[in-house]
């Protein structure tokens, strides 16, 4: 028998909260209902952060429903008070047009067929002020806003409180659910765990205001290895945009996730069906699941042609032959990996270090070449002081530099 997307959904681990349980299921029976999730317009590139939400709508999709991703380039002027820690970054409207057009490329990207996009502006550029107190306001108490743990949260780590502008972001939200369930048949948002909060608030107003039913579903947060979600303003975070993440450090992000993550990555962002990826647990080492939940990923966000592309870059750098030619080099140097582009008058290795993102200080990369983390051509540099000679060219044009182990970086001189 066929499940249904919750059971789905429960199979994978991708519910961490879910309101009315008992209800959603004869809901989800009609099809002809929406689900959607809403993306605020804050950076130029979405992250991995991102990939289960829109890999649940994605869910969704193949199971017959219509879903709806909501720009919120409104909210994004407002900003969601949440967690909020740091002093809130100001947008401008070009900004916000622009960054917005960059994630829904990404969403399409991974996402390509039958998606409605739709920007919250729409609504509320034209919104009356006595209609957002009388009608909105109205239903929501001060006092609950602020015991929120969202909200508590910030105003211990920020003296200054919350003003009223970050206050009316839950309610600017929850209008967003409510216009939605008007217009569109939507019935269920869904979100990151930490959004329960505002999802909650919009399921509220729509019972308040409309007397109707509508649900709410949490999903798992990727988290990083200092157990905080990704975020645009981590300084390790992975990012979806190849220019800022490319393919090849997308993939070996992958690879070197901890052990224990694998299982339910597997099961949360790919396609493999649940039995296999039991089957796959039992007969696979960690390095060979490793390599399939890599591979699968990497295909979904960045394409087939890039995982071709990777497995060439790998072959090559950690080929024991070191069949290195002028031919090879010019092809990896084309595909969409760690390289930059140096005159040949640059020559001091901490120099390099720094253009290549390597390291971010001179004092940080004088510390990697002492203690022997970094190798020129496969050698290994321990001079602070050390420039790069021609005998460290590849035919007077290329230079690989290594990391530790596993990152490296390709110079073509010029």
């Amino acid at each position: 028998m066929k499940k249904n997307i919750i059971e789905e959904l429960k199979s994978r681990n991708l519910i961490i909260q879910i309101s009315n349980k008992k209800n959603i299921l004869k809901y989800i029976k009609k099809k002809n209902i929406s689900i959607y999730c809403g993306f605020d317009p804050t950076y130029k590139s979405l992250h991995i952060g991102h990939l289960i939400p829109i890999l649940t709508l994605k869910r969704f999709q193949n199971y017959g429903y219509k879903i709806i991703i909501l720009i919120g380039k409104f909210t994004t002027l407002i900003g969601d008070p949440s967690f909020q820690n740091k002093k809130r970054k100001k947008y401008n409207k070009n900004k916000i047009n622009k960054f917005s057009k960059n994630i829904i490329k990404q969403i399409k990207k991974i996402i390509p067929n039958k998606i409605k996009i739709i920007k919250n502006n729409k609504w509320f550029k034209n919104m009356k002020i006595n209609f957002f107190l009388k009608n909105l306001c109205n239903h929501f108490i001060v006092n609950k806003m602020l015991n929120k743990k969202t909200i508590k949260n910030k105003n211990i780590l920020n003296k200054k409180g919350i003003n009223f502008k970050e206050l009316s972001y839950p309610i600017l939200q929850s209008y967003d659910f409510l216009y939605l369930f008007n217009k569109k048949k939507t019935i269920i948002q869904i979100g990151g765990s930490d959004q329960w909060g505002n999802i909650i608030s919009g399921i509220n107003l729509i019972n308040k205001i409309n007397k109707k039913k509508s649900f709410g579903i949490t999903l798992p947060l990727i988290i990083n290895k200092n157990g905080k979600k990704y975020s645009k303003s981590d300084k390790n975070t992975i990012w979806l945009d190849d220019k800022k993440t490319t393919p090849y450090e997308f993939y070996q992000f992958w690879l070197n996730i901890e052990n224990n993550k694998v299982y339910d990555y597997l099961k949360q962002l790919t396609w493999i069906k649940i039995k296999k990826i039991k089957n796959i647990i039992k007969n696979k080492n960690i390095k060979k699941l490793k390599k399939i939940l890599a591979k699968k990923i990497t295909k979904i966000v960045h394409g087939k042609k890039n995982i071709k592309n990777i497995k060439y870059v790998i072959n090559f750098y950690f080929n024991k032959k070191k069949n290195i030619t002028i031919k090879k080099l010019k092809k990896i140097f084309n595909f969409k990996i760690p390289k930059i582009k140096l005159k040949n008058n640059i020559k001091k290795l901490k120099n390099i270090l720094l253009l290549l993102k390597i390291s971010k200080t001179k004092s940080q990369a004088n510390k990697l070449i002492h203690y022997s983390s970094i190798k020129i051509n496969y050698k290994l540099i321990n001079n602070i002081n050390y420039k790069i000679k021609k005998k460290d060219k590849y035919f007077n044009k290329f230079t690989i530099i290594q990391k530790g182990k596993k990152n490296f970086f390709l110079i073509k001189w010029i």
